[in-house]
C-alpha cells in the first residue's frame, strides 16, 4: 500500500505565493517520477508539473516561471507556486510512479484558492 499525504493549499491573493508539499509513504524502495496535477470546477485534470530522477523536470506553459517543483528526496515532492492568478485556482493532486509503466498512486487532493 502506498499513501500520498498533501498539504500547504489554501486562500491566496493574485500575486501571492503558496508552497505544495507531497510525502509519499508505505511499501516500496523510491519513486521514479512525481508531479502535480491541478483540476478547477468543470474542466478536465491537467497536468501542472512533474520531476523525473532527481531533477529533470517539466512544466506545463500555464505556470513556466511561476512555479517550481522539486524534491527533498525519491519521495517527498513541493511545488513553490509564484506569482499566483486567479486561473490558478484548483484542486490540485500530488501524482508519483515507482517504475516506468507502472501505477499512478494519487493523493486526495489540497485546495488551492487564488482571489482578492
Amino acid at each position: 500500500q502506498v499513501q500520498l499525504v498533501e498539504s500547504g493549499g489554501g486562500l491566496v491573493q493574485p500575486g501571492g505565493s503558496l508552497r505544495l508539499s507531497c510525502a509519499a509513504s508505505g511499501t516500496f524502495f523510491s519513486m521514479y517520477r512525481m508531479g502535480w496535477y491541478r483540476q478547477a470546477p468543470g474542466k478536465q485534470r491537467e497536468l501542472v508539473a512533474l520531476i523525473t530522477g532527481i531533477s529533470s523536470t517539466d512544466y506545463a506553459d500555464s505556470v513556466k516561471g511561476r512555479f517550481t517543483i522539486s524534491r527533498d528526496n525519491q519521495n517527498t515532492v513541493h511545488l513553490q507556486m509564484n506569482i499566483l492568478k486567479p486561473e490558478d485556482t484548483a484542486v490540485y493532486f500530488c501524482n508519483a510512479v515507482q517504475t516506468p509503466g507502472g501505477r499512478d498512486y494519487w493523493g486526495q487532493g489540497t485546495q488551492v484558492t487564488v482571489s482578492s
